[in-house]
């Protein structure tokens, strides 16, 4: 059996394998899905993303299945669901901006028709390439003049946890940059 070459972080955990093949760096443009990577983009701050794949399911559970116009109704009982909660990262700064983010969410859905719409705007609505194939994982940037401007702008509209390295990830995750290394199976050139 022929060995498949992926990311180095992604050679060993079943969870990150997955994640990484049918996920990450594939472009995205479901609502749902961007408000979901939105939310665990937040609270991976500080934390490995494996941390974030292992309670993904509970996450989901915990906030709804990631209807926004619930979260965004979440009161002081559902903030004391979700601090007791130890199936998700129980940290009350996360669990806020959370919430307050899906009230940013839904403002933005009504100026722009979709978050789709917004979000893609940075990367003018296509992926962008590294200028140079990268080799290794530190031949990537952590953040770019696209993740600041995103980020200054969420920032803007009252977004928390949204910081330039986080928009970035953010970015990744969605498909708006093509980090995958030259060896990766699911690299491809910029055409």
């Amino acid at each position: 059996m022929k060995k498949i070459n992926r990311c180095a972080w992604a050679q060993t955990d079943p969870l990150y394998i997955e994640y990484h093949d049918n996920e990450w760096g594939v472009p995205l443009h479901d609502d749902k899905k961007l408000f979901e990577l939105l939310v665990l983009e937040g609270f991976q701050a500080g934390l490995s993303w494996i941390t974030i794949l292992k309670k993904r399911k509970n996450f989901a559970k915990a906030f709804s299945q990631w209807n926004w116009d619930i979260v965004a109704s979440y009161g002081s009982d559902d903030r004391e669901r979700l601090i007791n909660d130890p199936g998700i990262i129980r940290n009350r700064l996360k669990i806020n901006a959370a919430i307050n983010n899906a009230n940013r969410f839904i403002e933005i859905r009504k100026e722009f028709g979709s978050f789709d719409k917004y979000i893609w705007r940075f990367t003018d609505f296509k992926t962008v390439y590294p200028a140079i194939p990268p080799k290794e994982w530190s031949d990537l940037p952590v953040r770019t003049a696209q993740s600041d401007a995103m980020s200054t702008d969420l920032k803007k509209r009252g977004f928390s946890f949204c910081g330039s390295v986080i928009c970035y990830a953010y970015m990744q995750a969605i498909g708006m940059v093509n980090d995958h290394l030259v060896d990766c199976f699911k690299y491809t050139a910029k055409t």
